[in-house]
């Protein structure tokens, strides 16, 4: 019996949500873009089947396991590799047993509409998920995973994706990416900038993470020249293989113009207090923006997460294990020196996110309404919702628009979600146009059009895709 409402996530009243199922019927079937995300291209070059459910579902979800973790369940049970190397679950059945038997923690959450949209409109399987039907499930998916159509290219294609981009560190030999522009496939793969490793001066390895880079671009690195020169040429071998934007993890959104970095560079070198290495972080930024206005990367800043907030946990299984907690951010002091150098010039594009949603309607919308080098990122992470995405639209389409806005972008490593992230989005938008309409502050051909950019059109133009 299928479990998924035809009608989720649309008004309640009969002529609003009749309007939002029309703008949804129009634009639903539209080729997903993916302009921002964590998949790993090893899948798409190996193209090798998905090894059980626990490892598709479980163990690559930080949404799922800090959920589980949070009501005691160990995250060695989940199969989550610890850095003292010791014993954790490596059973996919059992982790699978565990994360069924715990299903009901997650109603009402968007883990359980992502979970279950994949699993009733991927996998076929539309039963509750549960203790008892747990073995069943697993083996209903173990089944389907190993016939070809369910290997990763035949599900980019069948999720009907158009582009989709990854994360990679500037260290990264893109081997994988470069596997996949010679193989015989049509799927579009791009790598994504992302070179905190070596210009966050707090980051493991920092010094080493510098010289490797110096070791990949033949660059000095010792040098402030020659380590901006390497920056640049590894952009230039990310560009030759279809990037199109850096991102950037910052934990502030803070930026700097110094008239000579460096000797401040010099210093981080050498081991940077927590006062250099937040200035170094923010000059870099600045002397992102200034590669991309010569070589066109779309900038992405992703700040405010209090990253790795347990140390315990982060010294038993390392980052990325759902201890980021969003944290106040300040964007209109912190961006003005950015700004100030590069603000005005068109040329220039930063996608800006936020995890603190009181900068809604006091910075980032009255900023992006009229910097136009600024657009909004979509709601991020924590409130990748229905509830965070309609928050979103009320709080900065009156002072921003729609269209100073990125459209939408999953931002995930659950492969399989992908295509419940892109439809739960575009649920919430029709609802939120319906609301526009029915409402009289918007013409229902005005709302159709702005349905079919927000689906798709804002993040080909945002990304340059």
């Amino acid at each position: 019996m299928a479990r998924l409402d035809p009608d989720r996530l649309f008004p309640t009243d009969d002529r609003t949500r009749g309007l939002a199922r029309d703008f949804y019927t129009r634009i639903k079937e539209r080729p997903i873009v993916s302009p921002h995300g964590h998949c790993d291209p090893a899948w798409f070059a190996e193209n090798a089947p998905f090894p059980d459910p626990a490892r598709l579902f479980v163990t690559p979800d930080h949404y799922v396991f800090r959920m589980l973790f949070s009501q005691g369940v160990p995250l060695e049970s989940l199969g989550i590799a610890r850095r003292d190397g010791a014993e954790v679950e490596t059973d996919g059945r059992a982790i699978w047993r565990v994360f069924a038997s715990h299903w009901h923690l997650f109603r009402a959450t968007p883990s359980q509409m992502w979970v279950e949209h994949a699993l009733e409109d991927v996998f076929g399987w539309e039963e509750t998920l549960s203790a008892e039907t747990a073995d069943a499930a697993y083996d209903h998916i173990v089944a389907k995973l190993a016939d070809p159509a369910f290997r990763p290219r035949a599900l980019y294609d069948r999720f009907g994706i158009e582009v989709l981009a990854t994360t990679d560190s500037a260290l990264d030999p893109l081997s994988h990416h470069k596997t996949i522009r010679a193989a015989d496939w049509n799927g579009r793969i791009v790598p994504t900038y992302r070179p905190d490793a070596t210009v966050d001066p707090e980051a493991q390895g920092f010094a080493a993470n510098v010289a490797q880079l110096g070791e990949i671009t033949g660059e000095d690195t010792t040098t402030w020249t020659g380590y901006l020169a390497a920056h640049r040429k590894r952009r230039a071998d990310f560009i030759a293989l279809g990037a199109t934007a850096t991102d950037h993890g910052h934990p502030t959104a803070r930026t700097a113009d110094l008239h000579d970095p460096a000797a401040l560079f010099a210093r981080v070198l050498g081991g940077a207090s927590a006062e250099d290495g937040e200035a170094f972080r923010a000059q870099m930024l600045t002397e992102m923006a200034r590669m991309s206005l010569e070589d066109g990367l779309v900038m992405q800043i992703h700040a405010g997460a209090s990253r790795n907030h347990s140390r315990a946990m982060h010294a038993l299984f390392g980052p990325d294990k759902g201890f980021d907690i969003p944290a106040r951010t300040d964007y209109v002091g912190a961006l003005k020196p950015l700004l100030d150098a590069h603000g005005t010039d068109p040329r220039l594009r930063v996608i800006l996110f936020t995890l603190d949603e009181t900068v809604y309607t006091r910075e980032l919308a009255p900023m992006a309404g009229v910097y136009p080098s600024l657009l909004l990122g979509p709601a991020w992470w924590f409130f990748d919702s229905p509830e965070g995405m309609r928050r979103y639209r009320e709080a900065v389409t009156e002072t921003a628009g729609f269209y100073n806005t990125a459209g939408f972008n999953d931002d995930t490593r659950a492969f399989c979600s992908i295509p419940a992230r892109h439809d739960v989005a575009r649920r919430v938008d029709c609802a939120h146009l319906a609301t526009l309409v029915a409402t009289g502050r918007l013409t229902r051909p005005d709302a159709e059009e702005v349905a079919e950019d927000l689906a798709y059109g804002l993040a080909k133009k945002a990304y340059r895709l």
